[in-house]
């Protein structure tokens, strides 16, 4: 089987992470986001990954041939000139995703974390023997997303609803599909979206069904989703694998710790914080609802909530950080400095607080 993942744009809204890596690259729970998909596309025996791409291939695909021969699965680029939409990507690489067996192709949204259950949409797919599957997932302010309205018993999508004022449902599309590769005969090389385009002209003719996620799902694409779904993903990491999160006196609720990380005396650590590769959290520190990247340093009793701390980044003495700031690549807050909301890009050094969320250029 094959699959394609919609890499797409240049990541604006995860800003100031973005500038230094292409956004598929920016770790999540201490991996890079289009790793989770990619394993677990694999899992389920997809040989060969396309990501359609049009910003910094290069960047992708040399982080990604590592990943290849580690995973054993055939990575490959397919890259736009101009933006393509979320449809146009699939027509562009369509010599990529046909091959004689005419099995049918998993279409992902590279933003999405959830528990990724593909074997069972395989079977779901081959069992109602239309053309396309969506998954879905229920929400509960159905009203700030395009619903999706489906037969309960059949499954059959029915129409789509953008933001609707009253009712009508509650289940959105989740960005994973599975398509049989007639749908590529239905989109032309052009911007296109396949949500606003393609799948409602397949429900018209009553070949879409929708399957309904189980377990959590997340758009991780800005920062508080983020945040959120690094909650959910822990969440789920404690009831399928809790061995992989860590446990002691210092922990609070769900942790993950790289084991190269070094925890001081005296922290308190959680809920709901990664902290990554090479990392020193001094004594005292506390941590909570945030992710520490790659090679932070947390200086003593310093203490953060609700923030993403970007790579080789340092946090003084003392400094109070909180209220989703989010600090870009090597940025430096002084001793004792409050950050309220501040969003800081690469390569600064804090030395006054940031009393109300802006961004500090």
């Amino acid at each position: 089987m094959k699959a394609l993942i919609l890499v797409g744009g240049f990541g604006t809204r995860l800003r100031p992470l973005t500038l230094s890596v292409p956004k598929p690259l920016v770790e999540f729970a201490n991996k890079p986001m289009i790793l989770h998909q990619i394993e677990a596309l694999k899992d389920i025996g997809v040989t060969e990954v396309v990501l359609a791409i049009n910003y910094q291939p290069e960047v992708m695909l040399n982080f990604l041939k590592e990943y290849e021969a580690k995973l054993g699965i055939k990575i490959t680029c397919s890259q736009e000139t101009e933006p393509l939409g979320t449809a146009g990507p699939l027509a562009l690489a369509r010599d990529k995703l046909i091959d004689e067996t005419g099995e049918p192709f998993f279409v992902l949204n590279s933003d999405v974390i959830s528990e990724y259950p593909l074997a069972e949409m395989i079977q779901f797919h081959k069992a109602h023997g239309g053309e396309a599957s969506i998954m879905v997932t229920k929400v509960d302010e159905p009203s700030k997303y395009g619903v999706v309205v489906m037969d309960e018993e059949t499954r059959k999508v029915e129409r789509f609803v953008e933001k609707p004022k009253i009712f009508v449902g509650n289940k959105i599309n989740a960005g994973i599909y599975l398509l049989n590769p007639s749908v590529l005969d239905r989109i032309q090389l052009r911007p296109t979206s396949i949500e606003k385009e393609v799948f409602p002209k397949i429900a018209a003719e009553k070949k879409l069904y929708a399957m309904v996620l189980p377990g959590f799902w997340m758009d991780i694409g800005q920062p508080r989703d983020y945040i959120t779904g690094l909650r959910l993903y822990l969440d789920s990491l404690r009831k399928r694998t809790p061995a992989k999160l860590a446990k002691g006196p210092h922990v609070v609720g769900n942790v993950l710790v790289h084991e190269t990380a070094v925890i001081g005396e005296g922290c308190l650590i959680g809920p709901d914080v990664a902290i990554g590769p090479g990392c020193v959290v001094e004594a005292g520190v506390r941590l909570s609802r945030c992710t520490v990247m790659r090679g932070v340093r947390i200086k003593k009793h310093a203490c953060i909530s609700s923030g993403i701390i970007g790579w080789h980044s340092t946090v003084g003495q003392w400094a109070r950080v909180e209220n989703m700031t989010i600090l870009g690549e090597d940025v430096h807050v002084g001793d004792e400095i409050y950050s309220n909301g501040g969003v800081v890009l690469p390569h600064k050094e804090i030395k006054s607080s940031i009393l109300k969320p802006e961004i500090v250029m």
